[in-house]
Order: C-alpha cells, then sequence, then structure tokens
C-alpha cells in the first residue's frame, strides 16, 4: 500500500487508521479486537449498525481484511488474486452503513489497485488512468457508495479522485496542489466523504505546505488555512473528516511544529482545541481523525514524554482522554453516530490490537 507524505511526524502515525468516539453516561467498555492467527490487528471505520471493519497482519506479513459483527463475529476477506508476501494483500480503510467497504489490495507482483466490496461480498477491483505501480486507494465510502480516494501518478505526484457507483472515475486537484513527488491531493481513511458527496482532505503545494480543502458534489473545492497555521515544510492545516452536515474536523500544525485540533463549520468558521494533557514541543499536540453526526470528535495526541493517547471531544467541548488495557501507544480513529469509538493500540511486546470504546 502506498505511503503518503503527512504533515509532520506526529500526524504520520495515523496512516495505519484506527477510529473512535464520545462519551455518554457512565464508565466506558473497551473491547479488545484480536483476529485469530494475526500477529497484528487494526480498525478502519464502524458504521452506525456497530459493525466494524479492519485489517490484519499473519505470519508471513500479508494483510487480509475483516469485519466485526455487533455480537463479535468475524469474517474475513482478500480480495482475489491478492498477494500473499510481505506488504501485500487486502488493506481496509472505510465502511458505510450498509456494510459496504473500500480500501486498496497488492497483488503477488507488488502492483496496487483499488475495491469496493458490497454487503454481500461481491468484491470488484478498479483503478485509475496514470497511476504508478502502487496503484490507486480508496479511502473512504459513503452511503450510497461513492468512493473518494487518491493514487499516485507516474511522477509519484498525488491526485485525489471520486467513483461514483457505476464505477465512472472523476480526478480532481485543489488549485495550488503541487506536482513533485511527494506533493499533490491527499485524504485521511474512514470518513473523507459524506452522505452527500462532499469530500475534505489536504494538499501539500509546490513548497510543501500544507492546505486543507473541501470538494462539493458539483467539484468545487474551497481551500482553508488556520490562521496561525505554519508555512514552512510540513506546516499548515488537514482536513481529517466530514459529518453529513458539512462539518470538519481535522488539525494544523504551527510554525513550532505542534499540532492543534479544528472544527470546521459549514459556513468555514474555524474552532480550534488542544486536549489539555497535550506536549506542546515539536512533534507533539492534538490530532483529531474522525466527526460523528451529534459533533462529537476522536482522535490522538502526543503529551509531553511523546507518548500517543486516545481522546474523545463531545459536541459541547467536553474531552475525554483514555487509553486501553495495557496500551504504550492508543489512536482513537473511527465514530458512529451511538459515540461508540474504534482504534489501535500497541502492548509493551509491540504488538498491535484493534479495540472497540462503548460509551
Amino acid at each position: 500500500m502506498k505511503t503518503k507524505i503527512l504533515p509532520n511526524i506526529f500526524i504520520s502515525v495515523g496512516v495505519l487508521f484506527a477510529f473512535t468516539r464520545m462519551l455518554a453516561g457512565g464508565t466506558p467498555t473497551i473491547i479488545t479486537i484480536d483476529i485469530p492467527g494475526a500477529v497484528s490487528n487494526g480498525t478502519a471505520g464502524i458504521n452506525p449498525a456497530g459493525v466494524i471493519a479492519g485489517s490484519y497482519t499473519d505470519a508471513n506479513g500479508a494483510e487480509h481484511g475483516y469485519l466485526r459483527a455487533p455480537d463479535g463475529t468475524i469474517t474475513t476477506y482478500d480480495v482475489p488474486g491478492a498477494g500473499t508476501g510481505p506488504g501485500q494483500g487486502t488493506f481496509v480503510t472505510g465502511i458505510n452503513p450498509a456494510g459496504a467497504t473500500t480500501g486498496a489490495w497488492t497483488d503477488p507482483s507488488n502492483v496496487g489497485h483499488a475495491y469496493v466490496r458490497a454487503p454481500d461480498g461481491a468484491i470488484t477491483s478498479f483503478d485509475v488512468a496514470g497511476e504508478a505501480p502502487f496503484g490507486p486507494e480508496g479511502w473512504g465510502i459513503n452511503p450510497g457508495g461513492v468512493i473518494a480516494g487518491n493514487y499516485a501518478d507516474a511522477n509519484f505526484a498525488f491526485h485525489g479522485f471520486v467513483r461514483a457507483v457505476d464505477g465512472t472515475i472523476t480526478e480532481f486537484d485543489p488549485p495550488g496542489a503541487g506536482t513533485d513527488p511527494g506533493e499533490g491531493t491527499f485524504m485521511f481513511g474512514g470518513a473523507p466523504i459524506n452522505a452527500m458527496g462532499t469530500i475534505t482532505g489536504y494538499y501539500i503545494d509546490a513548497s510543501f505546505v500544507v492546505h486543507g480543502f473541501v470538494r462539493d458534489p458539483d467539484g468545487t473545492i474551497t481551500t482553508f488555512d488556520v490562521p496561525g497555521a505554519g508555512t514552512d515544510p510540513g506546516e499548515g492545516t488537514v482536513g481529517s473528516a466530514i459529518d453529513p452536515a458539512g462539518v470538519i474536523s481535522g488539525s494544523y500544525v504551527d510554525s513550532n511544529n505542534v499540532s492543534h485540533g479544528i472544527v470546521r463549520d459549514a459556513n468555514g468558521t474555524i474552532t480550534i482545541f488542544d486536549v489539555p494533557a497535550a506536549g506542546t514541543l515539536s512533534g507533539q499536540g492534538t490530532e483529531p481523525l474522525s466527526i460523528n453526526t451529534p459533533g462529537a470528535i476522536p482522535g490522538v495526541y502526543a503529551d509531553a514524554n511523546n507518548v500517543l493517547h486516545g481522546f474523545a471531544r463531545a459536541a459541547n467541548g467536553t474531552i475525554t482522554t483514555f487509553d486501553p488495557p495495557g496500551s504504550v501507544f492508543t489512536l482513537a480513529g473511527g465514530i458512529n453516530p451511538r459515540g461508540t469509538i474504534i482504534g489501535f493500540y500497541r502492548d509493551a511486546s509491540g504488538v498491535g490490537h484493534g479495540f472497540l470504546r462503548i460509551p
């Protein structure tokens, strides 16, 4: 699967994504998710019904997709023809309310492709014209089955795409996106596209500065930058996820290379927030990764000791921090409308586990 160039080292931790969400009353319950036979487990998304989609790594280093039903039943799957060697296989990045999933897969020749898996298990692979050998990747799928993703061209510059239900692919780039290797258009996994087909993400310009964007269903692209965002390479503004009303969660990296959380409403008004326990040195700070319909936001923050922890920010701004038992590294990446959060954590032995946090 392709490696994306992300705004800073702290944010880049979120490439293998996980997701989670908010709190209600009582004490939340955290459940560890481990797939039988896996040496490492991850989560990618959770839908309103509580079905979780993710990927796991086997003893050969190959990736496989899975779905976890609310009762804990696991269904594993592979794209036909996916490779079985290290770094090959099936990667999952998003799930929609009907249970359709999207992501990427790598064949035995290490050539990458994107796919969509229907709720009945039928898998359709697809490619984008002009892509580099490591192929495209679907990063999110909305209730109508429309997929948002990106790909790298032969020059290793990245571009966004939208794939309609009929298979039609439309490519796009925000004005100002760079065209050299590592520059271009990017999205985070899980929730970059909402039910209306509006997409958020970020682009890297020719100076390697990062800017947020929102793309309307008609193709109109609006770019945005948070006042105070840094203007050096690797600094700037990121759109991470978008809810049905067009509210965006994201972050910005300031001139000290510290990350801060943002909420951008549908009118463009931006609210900045930080987890109180987040560190304030280079590479530290707050990084939101998703948002649900009530407006709750899960994410990850780095403390003053550079240890990563999960957080959930309620719609009223209240922030709760958490770690699964035994975690030395927590990433909370996805959330459903009920406030159930999913994510990834690593234990002291370096083993990766998925988790489910129920409010």
